[in-house]
């Protein structure tokens, strides 16, 4: 594919809208005399999402500029980090993979026939590659570890051995699958400079190291696998691309971590050299660009629309999804997406030894089940049929913001939460108090006395409505649609949900959290949380 790019060309073409590349002049000397080969790994954990078109839209560039390219499904790296794919649903997990990014791939025109899949157990079990990591492991330090895999694998306190073993392996694979070079997110960093530094002491070559820029969610931070509000899963329906998109972080000028704007650049551009901007005729129809600077600069400007930015990538994706989810249409896939990623209440896999029976397993009660979300008080008014109940109108992050019924102005005057940030338990059945329906719950500390004292919890501060609670480590589960008042989840939860000794909200002693940080209260140590 490359046979007519001179070597410069081609390491233009290999290097466009790379963060950095490490080894830069071993990559021109590798293009002037043979085509470079290169890979790129993805460990097979949560389903993929859009923003692997990211990466997709980089190995197009690799073929066209004629590389020899490499796709590792990294199935062993996926269960040595923090077990996030479970040994028994590893093989099941890279099937999906190969599946969805082959699905990917033909999207946006890729041969599949110029490309080479691997899988990570079909060589990292062997004789060879298990003393080599000895070998390593022999040389490289607990603490150069724990840097290399800081913003890869998932850091909790007492880090298991596997995450430290992590790194040591990803390097290795260079050598193993016999490549000039790696590709990968710039959050991969510290692992291939892990790799430069002691592959050589294995008397193996040091190889080239290029990286991608980590493209922002539709959130504004870090696209992620298990934050549902960042992503677009690539199986998801029109409606609910729509419905993401329209909540997507996108302020009006703003082009800093847009994820929105980002997509445009990283993949849109790439793939097409042109967008299209889709207006009404009334504010000047559709507008053709085929720079992103231009794009950018008139976005910046307030030129662009944040909503035409944001229909316009709609179209686009669709384009590009379409094809994916047609499919996964075929009953096949649809069986092997059910079983590769069980809901968590039916997967039997989800909690260490085995559930006594199917009716334990459906009725686990975990807190990923519980919608908690942040929510701002845009209006607060006395109820027009009890004296010592009031309205509240809240923006959880949807089109219209939630009517809540509660007391909390007995203890919180009417002035200091208007415009407050709370939280609020979404998904419970919507239930009238004295005639007018309670739409959600507003969670506070709380401790029993007299007087009763009761404080708002506080979300870390950034914090936007919408933003989604977790109980830390069980970050990945889906809440359910809406929790049935037979089960009493919430009321099974809420027995160990407590203020700890450091006003933090936690169960059973882990921390509620957002993605910026923990949540709190002002005062109210060993409260409860209702």
């Amino acid at each position: 594919m490359g046979e007519q790019l001179s070597p410069d060309e081609k390491f233009n073409l290999i290097t466009r809208n790379l963060q950095e590349v490490l080894g830069e002049e071993k990559l021109k000397q590798v293009l002037q005399e043979r085509e470079l080969k290169v890979y790129w790994g993805t460990a097979t954990t949560g389903k993929p999402h859009v923003a692997y078109f990211v990466p997709m839209s980089k190995i197009a560039d690799f073929l066209k500029a004629g590389c020899e390219v490499t796709i590792l499904f990294a199935d062993l790296h996926a269960y040595l980090d923090n077990m996030k794919a479970p040994w028994e649903l590893l093989e099941l997990r890279v099937q999906y993979y190969e599946q969805v990014i082959k699905a990917m791939l033909e999207s946006i025109g890729v041969p599949l026939d110029k490309l080479k899949f691997v899988k990570g157990t079909d060589y990292q079990l062997s004789r060879e590659y298990t003393l080599d990591v000895y070998r390593l492991s022999s040389m490289i330090t607990e603490h150069d570890a724990k840097k290399a895999g800081a913003e890869v694998v998932k850091q909790v306190e007492h880090p298991l051995l596997s995450g430290l073993l992590y790194p040591g392996l990803q390097a290795l694979d260079e050598e193993y699958l016999k490549v000039d070079a790696q590709f990968g997110g710039v959050d991969q960093r510290k692992i291939f400079t892990l790799a430069e530094k002691y592959l050589p002491s294995l008397g193996y070559t040091k190889r080239i190291h290029m990286m991608n820029p980590m493209v922002p969610g539709l959130t504004g931070t870090k696209m992620s696998s298990s934050e549902e509000e960042s992503k677009i899963d690539l199986l998801d329906k029109k409606e609910d691309v729509k419905k993401k998109l329209k909540k997507a972080f996108c302020e009006p000028g703003n082009i800093q971590n847009n994820g929105v704007l980002s997509f445009v650049k990283h993949v849109l551009f790439p793939l097409n050299s042109e967008f299209v901007i889709k207006r009404d005729p009334k504010w000047g129809g559709d507008q053709v660009y085929t720079s992103f600077e231009e794009v950018e600069k008139h976005f910046a400007e307030e030129q662009i629309h944040p909503g035409d930015l944001k229909a316009s990538v709609e179209v686009a994706l669709n384009k590009l999804m379409d094809p994916i989810r047609k499919k996964f249409e075929m009953p096949a896939l649809k069986k092997l997406t059910n079983s590769a990623y069980p809901e968590p209440s039916k997967n039997k896999f989800a909690t260490k030894g085995n559930p006594k029976n199917a009716a334990a397993e459906e009725d686990d009660i975990i807190p990923s089940r519980l919608d908690i979300r942040v929510g701002k008080i845009i209006s607060v008014e006395k109820h027009p049929d009890a004296d010592s109940l009031y309205l509240e109108k809240i923006d959880v992050g949807e089109e219209q913001p939630r009517t809540v019924v509660s007391g909390l102005v007995a203890y919180v005057s009417q002035e200091q939460l208007q415009d407050r940030l709370v939280l609020m338990l979404c998904n419970l059945k919507p239930q009238k108090m004295r005639g007018i329906e309670s739409q959600a719950m507003l969670l506070c500390a709380s401790v029993e006395g007299e007087p009763r004292k009761v404080e708002p919890l506080d979300p870390p501060e950034g914090s936007a409505p919408g933003d989604r609670v977790f109980v830390e480590g069980f970050e990945s589960g889906k809440p359910d649609d809406e929790l049935k008042p037979k089960k009493k989840v919430f009321e099974k939860l809420q027995v160990d949900l407590k203020i700890s000794d450091e006003c933090t909200a936690q169960w059973k002693e882990k921390d509620l959290m957002t993605k910026l940080g923990k949540i709190t209260c002002k005062t109210l140590k060993g409260g409860n949380i209702s």
